[in-house]
Parts: structure tokens; C-alpha cells; sequence
């Protein structure tokens, strides 16, 4: 792996930072890439250099919240408290209301759309590797299962089809994932 040319990661940051700030004033739906690059001070040349569309963009900012919700799911160590979610996955879920509207863009009701094809992807690899070191039966199934648990609930609750306060999300679907890793 070749390190990164700061030029092209500034670039980059940028343009998501950018986008970030054209999806506080509109819809996802609503971004032209003429308004982003010239937010960014970018060329259009220079934005297709690095994305091949505005959805690439998206999913590329919003690659963070991937990690944080992997993170934040796998942030505890000994037994987990059944019952209270670990304090990184309550940030996690209060902190998502700045960008919500851009998640609901990127992630449609059931866990699917881009970016939860990435948070499927990367939560079932996490979780399936933590599983094998450990020796868990049925690693791969519990894997799966964890991820799409996860993705699902996130996604119908930024979709307005679950109701509850971050705070009690976050510990619902705690409660779900420790039940699913304790059931195999």
C-alpha cells in the first residue's frame, strides 16, 4: 500500500466538506456538482478526478459514521451489560442528528442503499472476525445477523419508522445485538 498524496487527500476533505455544507442548506437530491466545486474552490475536472458522482462523494463522507458505528458497537471488553448500551454507541446515535437528512439520503428504510451496503460490509467483517478469534459458534451467521440487525434499525429509525430519543434506540438495539451474540 502506497501512502496517500496530501494533495489529493486535501482535495478530497474539501469536497466533503463541501457537501456537508451544500446538504445543511438542501436535500442530498437537490446538490448540483457546479455548486459543490465551486464551495470547494475545486475544479469539475478535478471532482470527477476523485468521484465518479455526487452519491461516491456522499458515501465517502459518510464513511465515518461507518467506522463510528463499528466502533462504537464493538467498544466495550468483559461481559456487556445486557441492558445499557456502552457510552460510545449512545455518542453515536446523538450524534447523528447534524447530518441526519444526508444518512436517510444514503441509507434507505431496512438498512439498504449505499451507505448501508458499507455498514453492512464492514460490521459483519468486524463482527465475524471478533467472533472467530473468540471461538463463538456459528460465527459467520451471528455476523450476519448482528450487521443487518444493526443497519436495519439505524436506518427505519433515521427513516421516522421507529420512534425513541437516541438515547433509547441506542439501548434497544444494545439489548437486540447482545440477545443475538447470546443466543449461539
Amino acid at each position: 500500500m502506497t501512502a496517500e498524496d496530501p494533495r489529493a487527500a486535501r482535495t478530497r476533505e474539501r469536497l466533503r466538506r463541501a457537501l456537508l455544507a451544500e446538504c445543511a442548506e438542501r436535500p442530498l437530491e437537490e446538490v448540483g456538482v457546479a455548486a459543490l466545486v465551486r464551495r470547494a474552490g475545486v475544479g469539475r475536472a478535478t471532482f470527477y478526478l476523485h468521484y465518479a458522482d455526487l452519491e461516491a462523494l456522499a458515501v465517502d463522507t459518510c464513511a465515518d459514521v461507518v467506522r463510528e458505528a463499528v466502533d462504537a458497537l464493538h467498544a466495550w471488553r468483559g461481559r456487556p451489560d445486557p441492558v445499557s448500551a456502552p457510552p460510545a454507541l449512545l455518542s453515536f446515535f446523538t450524534g447523528l442528528a447534524p447530518h441526519a437528512g444526508l444518512y436517510r439520503a444514503l441509507l434507505s428504510p431496512g438498512g439498504g442503499g449505499p451507505l448501508g451496503h458499507v455498514l453492512h460490509r464492514d460490521l459483519r467483517a468486524r463482527s465475524l472476525t471478533e467472533r472467530t478469534l473468540a471461538g463463538a459458534p456459528d460465527a459467520a451467521l451471528v455476523a450476519s445477523a448482528v450487521a443487518a440487525t444493526f443497519a436495519g434499525v439505524l436506518a427505519d429509525w433515521l427513516h421516522g419508522l421507529l420512534e425513541g430519543t437516541p438515547e433509547e434506540v441506542a439501548h434497544q438495539v444494545w439489548q437486540l445485538l447482545v440477545t443475538l451474540h447470546m443466543s449461539r
